[in-house]
């Protein structure tokens, strides 16, 4: 992905593996305990009803922006 992000002046900005990404409300910010594989639209404590992948991808745009942004600590460490 690395390379092709390079081809059209794209960058790549990786976040940590077990980053909650559905655990977390995207609109407010809440993690949520516990999230069964089962439950798709989660019902979040600020009332807020998601589609589950949605909101990965929500939250998951927020922190590589934030990374890109300011350096916030959601970036793995390189090896």
């Amino acid at each position: 992905m690395a390379y092709k992000a390079e081809w059209h002046g794209r960058d790549v900005i990786a976040i940590g593996r077990f980053y909650p990404g559905s655990k977390t409300c995207s609109a407010g910010g809440a993690i949520m305990t516990q999230l069964p594989p089962h439950v798709r639209e989660p019902v979040c404590r600020c009332a807020a009803v998601h589609d589950r992948d949605v909101n990965a991808a929500q939250v998951v745009l927020a922190a590589g922006l934030a990374v890109a942004a300011c350096g916030d600590g959601v970036r793995p460490p390189h090896s």
